[in-house]
């Protein structure tokens, strides 16, 4: 079927792999999956909803900075995946353009 790619939308935070240590220290592969819910955030600048996959931690990260467009306004580019990157330009863009009209 279609895979959904399980990286965050937000922080880049993907699977990892590791290992299964049984009693007699056997290893066997493992993946570490990210936890990933689907949510909507609701981006005051632009004015509509955006819907994403993201990693509970990213989430919570985004609700203690006060809603996507602070968090991803106060984060720098380096930490933030593509996807983040995109909402954000689009993000400030806006904002220059209302800051020159006032």
């Amino acid at each position: 079927g279609l895979i959904m790619s399980r990286v965050c939308e937000i922080s880049g935070k993907n699977v990892m792999s590791g290992n299964n240590v049984s009693h007699a220290k056997n290893k066997t592969k493992r993946k570490f999956l990210p936890n990933l819910q689907s949510v909507k955030f609701f981006s005051k600048t632009l004015d509509k909803f955006i819907s994403m996959k993201v990693s509970v931690h990213a989430l919570k990260s985004v609700e203690k900075n006060g809603g996507l467009d602070d968090y991803l306004q106060k984060t720098s580019n380096r930490v933030l995946a593509p996807e983040a990157l995109a909402v954000k330009k689009s993000i400030i863009k806006i904002t220059k353009n209302t800051a020159q009209d006032s």
